[in-house]
């Protein structure tokens, strides 16, 4: 269950938050818009929920992107407002319950704070990192160390057998139309109905090998074959050879702002992590009920060393790769 999406746990969430900021002394009921251009949507107990509150949340719930307009005459507008609604009533209650005194509600606020100020350093991080100078400067650099493959558009004729292929290749020389003998003699499915056309342009890197071996060194109108392949014998004509267009911008900026995040990320955990002392001190793993015992004869355990602290573990890393293909990396 994506419990971001569920209303009960955004009312829960949103009664953290709501607590959160009691409990850190933060003012309520400022009149003032939160932001430039803020409207005044709702009112519960004379403290005003405003236009940005119902967007923050739908952003929360995954309900829209970061940035993208919510039209406040919508029903998903409506909709995320009640739940807000909800949220603040929720939120009163429970602090004229008294229950951010409780022990327990006091871990989880704590909790809850250090989250949010969590993802607010990464977004302050991230924003002065991922900029359209960062995101251009990357992919003209993976542009420079990537190399474009030959595209190919080919048509193709399977048959069962090599002195059936030769007869189909003797035919071909004579003039008969390479189309017409696909659709009328050839037993692949994929591409007989189509005159033969394996499929638009392809690279070698993602044909089997008796392709690659018989394609490489063919050029545009060659007739290649025929050759033995899985459920017969080929024969291939080339119609076009070209360079692999590279991807644009726009379609390699999603998987740049993603690799972008995570190495920034990355480098701030292993910054804070050099400047802190962090010690685990996880217990012994204590005995299973019916895992098998060493034997009551076994030799006494060596002393051991005391064992220094363990290295902190690696932030998650980005896979180098092409923009082409996956998401970028550095040199």
């Amino acid at each position: 269950m994506n419990t971001a999406r569920h209303p009960a746990w955004g009312a829960l969430a949103a009664l953290a938050l709501a607590l959160t900021l009691t409990a850190c002394g933060q003012p309520e009921g400022n009149e003032k818009p939160p932001e430039p251009g803020d409207t005044a949507v709702a009112e519960v107990d004379g403290k005003s929920v405003w236009t940005s509150d119902v967007k923050r949340e739908a952003v929360a719930q995954g309900l829209i992107s970061e940035g993208e307009p919510l039209d406040m005459s919508s029903d998903l507008f409506r909709r995320v407002l009640d739940e807000v609604v909800d949220q603040k009533l929720l939120a009163a209650e429970a602090l004229k319950r008294k229950l951010e005194r409780d022990p327990v509600a006091q871990r989880r606020l704590a909790a809850a704070r250090e989250r949010i100020l969590g993802d607010m350093l990464v977004e302050s991080v991230v924003e002065k990192a991922v900029t359209d100078a960062a995101i251009r400067d990357l992919y003209q650099e993976q542009l420079r160390l990537s190399r474009q493959s030959e595209e190919i558009k080919a048509r193709q004729i399977v048959v069962a057998t090599q002195a059936e292929a030769e007869q189909i290749k003797k035919l071909l020389a004579a003039g008969a139309s390479f189309e017409a003998l696909a659709m009328e003699r050839s037993t692949d499915s994929a591409t007989r109905f189509s005159g033969g056309d394996i499929g638009g342009y392809f690279t070698l890197d993602v044909m089997p090998e008796p392709y690659v071996a018989a394609l490489k060194d063919a050029k545009p109108g060659d007739l290649a074959g025929p050759f033995a392949v899985e459920g017969g014998w080929a024969l291939v004509r080339i119609e076009e050879k070209r360079q692999e267009a590279p991807i644009t911008l726009e379609a390699a900026r999603p998987q740049i702002v993603r690799f972008l995040t995570y190495d920034k990320v990355r480098d701030l955990l292993e910054k804070l992590r050099a400047g802190a002392r962090v010690q685990l001190t996880l217990p012994r793993t204590q005995d299973v009920p019916g895992a098998p015992r060493e034997p009551a004869n076994a030799p006494p355990p060596v002393a051991e060393e005391p064992a220094a602290a363990s290295p902190p573990p690696a932030a998650p890393a980005a896979t180098p790769a092409t923009p082409a293909q996956k998401a970028p990396a550095r040199k």
